[in-house]
This record gives C-alpha cells, structure tokens and sequence, in this order.
C-alpha cells in the first residue's frame, strides 16, 4: 500500500487496543471528552461489539495503522427517534487538521443516508473561553462540514477543577417526507453499498 493511501472499513472488535489508544489521550488531557477514566479494553472492546449490532463504526487506516475512527449511536433511544443518530469522531492527535476527519465523516454520512437515517447530531465540550484542555475547533469542524448550532447547556460538565458548556449541533441528510423509508440497522446494509461507498471516500 503506498505511504499516501488511507482507506475506510469497518471498525472490529479487535481493533479495540488500537482505537483505545487513540481515545485515551482525550480522556488524559482534554474536556473534548466528560470522561474522568479511561475505559478498561474489555469495557472498550464492549463499546464497539454493542455499537456494530445496530451502527456503522468506522476507522480510517495508512499502511496497516489506525489513524481515527468514528461511528453513530442512539440519539434518544425512543422508537420516534430512530431517523436521527449521534456522531461520534477521534482522530489521533498529531492527525488532526490533515482531512482525515472530513473523509471519516463524509463515509459516515453516505453510510446513513443508505440507512434512511434523516438527522445526525453531535454533542460537543463547548468552552465559554478557550482553554488548554477545550478550545471550539470541533464545533468550528462540525461548522464546517454543514452542522448548524441547535442549543447550549450551561455549565453542566466538570472536569480538571472547571466548568464547561456543551453544544448540540445537528446536520440535515435529506428531506422528511410524510411517510419516513424504514431505517436499515448496519448490519443489513449490502456490502456492495459500503464498497462503493469506501471507494468514493479514499
């Protein structure tokens, strides 16, 4: 594979050690996550084997090595709610700001539109002046790729002795007709669907 190749495939379970250590930096050293600890790796490993019955859950890959993963998961949880779901992304740190976030999420998109998913939200850390453990750059990230600012909750994450706001910020995958196309759970997904997908990300 060459050096500049980075390709998109579906997360697996024993991929866990690898994206475990992409997350637990965040934990460490930042409020993007409320985390206090990191997760043990069968705890982790459990994360993603419970998120893959029903979600996509993605890594972007150069030569064998993981780089950044991200995935959906419930937005609420109630049968109403099933046309939006939450997004979630995690580069490792020196990968940021490279695109690779752009394609992770652009799979991740194609992949819910697929699904009939109409909303995708995410939850974001928001300080209300920047720090060194939260500054805006995902909110401004999610910005940038077409999420639109939707509400703000005061002060209701404390994490390294502070108080920090959280956002929600939400993207509109197409239209709502009166009558929804049932959601496809990933799993049910057609494998020709995800390579065409992968193959127009990379």
């Amino acid at each position: 594979m060459s050096s500049d190749l980075r390709k998109i495939r579906v997360a697996s379970p024993e991929d866990a050690p690898e994206i475990l250590a992409i997350y637990a930096p965040y934990v460490e050293k930042t409020a993007i996550t409320f985390e206090y600890d990191i997760p043990s790796l069968p705890e982790f490993r459990g994360r993603i084997e419970r998120t893959l019955k029903k979600y996509p859950y993605l890594v972007a890959e150069q030569d064998g090595e993981i780089l950044g993963y991200a995935y959906t998961s419930a937005f609420v949880g109630r049968a109403a709610y099933q046309w939006a779901e939450e997004t979630t992304i995690y580069l490792k740190e020196n990968k940021r700001k490279t695109g690779l976030g752009r394609k992770l999420y652009r799979a991740l998109e194609d992949i819910c539109r697929a699904r009939n998913v109409l909303n995708l939200n995410a939850c974001i850390g928001w300080p209300e002046a920047e720090d060194t453990y939260l500054t805006r750059n995902s909110a401004q990230f999610h910005g940038h790729l077409g999420y639109r600012m939707v509400g703000e909750f005061q002060k209701c994450g404390y994490k390294f002795g502070r108080w920090y706001n959280m956002v929600w910020m939400e993207k509109l995958l197409g239209e709502h007709p009166d009558v929804p196309e049932p959601v496809i759970p990933f799993p049910e997904l057609k494998a020709e669907v995800l390579e065409k997908i992968f193959s127009a990300c990379c």
